[in-house]
C-alpha cells in the first residue's frame, strides 16, 4: 500500500514497492506547486547557509510582519508554524473538545488529532450527487452539536470550496470552528472566497493557512494560523520553542515578496486544471471539478478493477497516485490526482486511457 503512512508523496515507500528510484517517478499522490518553489529558495540556501548555526528567532517576527503585511491582518492575530499539522494539533490541543465535527471526506490529520485527545467524530457527508459540496442543513447540525468544527475550504481531496451562501451560517456555531485553507491560495479569486481577514475579530473562528503547497517547499515545512489574538496566545502557550526553523522563516518572507511567480502558478493552474479535467473525462473517467491543484476521481462501473490494482499498474510505470478510498465516504473507485504541468498531465492522461482503455 503506497499510503502506508497515510499521506501521499512517499517517495521512498514507492520505492520500495515498486523498484524504482525515487527521483524517477511523476509523483501525482501529493499536490505540491508544479513550477516548483520560487527562485529565493536556491539562492537562500546558497547565500546563506553558514547561518545553520544560529538559532532561530523564537518569535517569527520579520516572517509575522511580512505575512501581517501581505494579507492586511495584525501581527498579533498570526502564529507561524511548522506546517499546517502542527497547528492543527495545537487548535485540538487548546479547544479540548469531547466532540469534533469534520466532513467526510476530508484531510484525515483532522479526525487523526480529534481521536488522540478522546473526543467523538460527527461526519458531516458529502454526496457525489451534490458535487461533494456541503449541504445547510448537513452544516447547521453539525455547528449546533460540535465542540469543534473543522473544515477544509477548499475540502481535500474533493476541491470543492465552502459555498458563499453557507459561510455566514459559521458564526452561528457553538464551538470553535477551524477553517484549513491550506490550497485557496492558488485561486485567482483568493481574496474574495478567503476568511482569513475576518478571523482576527471572530473569536470562534481560526484560519490554518499552508506555505508548503503554494511554493513547494514540503522538505522545509511551513504554515501559519490567523485568529483573535487571545486565541494565538493559547496556541503560543503550547507551541514547541523553535518548531519554526531558520531557513523556514527566511524563505516564507522571501516567497512572499515574489509577486511574479504568484501570479503566474495561480494562471498556471488554473489553465493546466481545466485542460486535465477534460482531458480525463474525454477517457471516460468521472471527474469532479475542482478549485484547486488536484482533482478527485472515480472509476465508472464498466472498469473491471479498483483504484489499489490500477495504482500497482501506474506504480510500475512510475506513476504515483493517491488511493482515495482511505477517505471516509469514499470507495475504492476513487483517486485523487494532482495538476501538473501540460507534459507530465499527458503522460499521466495516456496512461489511465491505455489502463481502463485497453
Amino acid at each position: 500500500m503506497l499510503e502506508r503512512y497515510g499521506h501521499g508523496g512517499d517517495l521512498l515507500t514507492a520505492a520500495e514497492l515498486f523498484g524504482h528510484s525515487p527521483d524517477l517517478f511523476l509523483d501525482y499522490s501529493s499536490n505540491m506547486n508544479p513550477m516548483g518553489p520560487p527562485t529565493c529558495v536556491q539562492r537562500i540556501f546558497s547565500e546563506r547557509w553558514m547561518e545553520v548555526v544560529r538559532y532561530p528567532d523564537p518569535a517569527t517576527r520579520v516572517l509575522r510582519k511580512k505575512i501581517a503585511a501581505y494579507y492586511r491582518i495584525p501581527e498579533e492575530s498570526i502564529l507561524v508554524g511548522n506546517g499546517a499539522a502542527e497547528l492543527i494539533d495545537l487548535v485540538v490541543r487548546i479547544t479540548q473538545p469531547a466532540t469534533v465535527a469534520v466532513t467526510a471526506p476530508s484531510f484525515v490529520e483532522y479526525s487523526d488529532n480529534a481521536l488522540r485527545v478522546g473526543a467523538s467524530l460527527h461526519y458531516i457527508p458529502l454526496k457525489a450527487e451534490h458535487s461533494f459540496d456541503v449541504q445547510a442543513e448537513d452544516l447547521s447540525h453539525a455547528l449546533y452539536k460540535a465542540d469543534l468544527t473543522m473544515l477544509g475550504h477548499p475540502n481535500n481531496p474533493t476541491g470543492r470550496l465552502i459555498p458563499d451562501v453557507l459561510m455566514d451560517m459559521l458564526q452561528t456555531a457553538k464551538g470553535t470552528v477551524m477553517l484549513d485553507e491550506a490550497f485557496i491560495d492558488f485561486l485567482e479569486n483568493e481574496e474574495q472566497v478567503s476568511m482569513i481577514q475576518r478571523a482576527p475579530s471572530m473569536k470562534k473562528l481560526i484560519v490554518i493557512r499552508s506555505m508548503t503547497k503554494f511554493f513547494a517547499i514540503p522538505g522545509i515545512r511551513l504554515g501559519f494560523v490567523v485568529a483573535h489574538p487571545d486565541i494565538i496566545l493559547q496556541m503560543r502557550n503550547l507551541q514547541v520553542h523553535w518548531s519554526v526553523n531558520h531557513f523556514s522563516q527566511l524563505i516564507g518572507a522571501a516567497a512572499l515578496d515574489d509577486a511574479q511567480y504568484i501570479s503566474d502558478t495561480k494562471k498556471r493552474v488554473s489553465t493546466e486544471r481545466q485542460w486535465f479535467y477534460e482531458q480525463l473525462s474525454s477517457i471516460g473517467l468521472d471527474v469532479i471539478q475542482s478549485a484547486v491543484n488536484y482533482l478527485l476521481v472515480r472509476l465508472p462501473k464498466q472498469v473491471p478493477f479498483h483504484v489499489p490494482e490500477m495504482q500497482e499498474k501506474l506504480g510500475q510505470m512510475k506513476i504515483l497516485i493517491r488511493d482515495a478510498s482511505r477517505f471516509p465516504g469514499l470507495d475504492e473507485r476513487y483517486f485523487r490526482l494532482a495538476v501538473r504541468l501540460r507534459e507530465d498531465n499527458e503522460t499521466v492522461a495516456r496512461a489511465l486511457k491505455h489502463i481502463i482503455q485497453p
